[in-house]
C-alpha cells in the first residue's frame, strides 16, 4: 500500500485551551473550530495524528494513565462533531525530571521529530506530503525536521509569538493561521488529500 499523507496535529494550544499542565479530563475545553475543522479533514480523507509533550508527566504531575484518559475524553468530544484522531503520540520525558523513570534526553520530545517519525513507520504515512499544525517554534521545528511542511496557529502560544523571528524556510512554514479552522480553509487541506492520496 502506498504511504499516506497526514496532518499532524500539536494538543495544547491548537486543538484544546492550554491548560498549563492540564492532568484531568475535565480540564478539556475545546477550542472554537476545532473540531469541525478535524472533521473537515477526516471527510478528506487526511488521517489525522496528534503528537504531544506531555513532561508534566516526567515533572510528577499526572500520570501516563491521566494523559491516555484526557486523550480518551477528547476523543468522545470530538466524535460528537463527527470527528476522528486516527492516532494519539504524546512524550512524556524531561532531561532534568523529577521522576527518575522519565528523566532522559529522548528523540521525541519536540523539537526532536521522534513522535512524527514513529507515527509515519507504524501508520504507513508518507511524511514529505504531510503537514504539522502547531502553536509554538518547536512544533514547527519537529515537523520540519521529519520533513512535513507546516503552519503556525495563532490559538494558544501562537497567539503571542513573533513570527518575524520565524526562519520560515528552515521551519517549512507554508501559511501562518489564525486557528485551525482557519489553517484547513486557508491551507486548502479540507480539498488537497483527495488529490494527494
Amino acid at each position: 500500500m502506498t504511504p499516506r499523507p497526514a496532518i499532524f496535529l500539536d494538543r495544547d494550544g491548537v486543538i484544546i485551551e492550554d491548560a498549563h499542565y492540564l492532568a484531568s479530563p475535565a480540564q478539556v475545553r475545546l477550542i472554537p473550530g476545532a473540531a469541525d475543522a478535524i472533521a473537515a479533514l477526516n471527510r478528506a480523507g487526511w488521517p489525522v495524528v496528534v503528537v504531544t509533550n506531555q513532561s508534566g508527566v516526567a515533572r510528577g504531575l499526572f500520570t501516563v494513565g491521566a494523559v491516555e484518559a484526557v486523550h480518551a475524553h477528547l476523543s468522545e468530544q470530538l466524535e460528537s462533531y463527527g470527528a476522528r484522531v486516527e492516532a494519539y503520540y504524546y512524550c512524556p520525558h524531561f532531561p532534568t525530571a523529577d521522576v527518575g523513570a522519565y528523566r532522559l534526553e529522548c528523540g521525541c520530545r519536540k523539537p526532536k521529530p521522534g513522535m512524527l517519525l514513529r507515527a509515519a513507520e507504524e501508520l504507513d504515512l508518507d511524511l514529505d506530503r504531510s503537514w504539522m499544525v502547531g502553536d509554538r517554534a518547536s512544533d514547527l521545528e519537529a515537523g520540519a525536521a521529519a520533513g512535513t511542511r507546516t503552519i503556525l496557529v495563532r490559538t494558544g502560544y501562537g497567539a503571542t509569538a513573533d513570527a518575524t523571528t520565524l526562519d520560515r524556510t528552515r521551519l517549512n512554514l507554508e501559511l501562518i493561521a489564525s486557528d485551525l479552522a482557519d489553517a484547513v480553509t486557508k491551507g486548502g487541506l479540507a480539498e488537497r488529500s483527495r488529490v494527494a492520496a
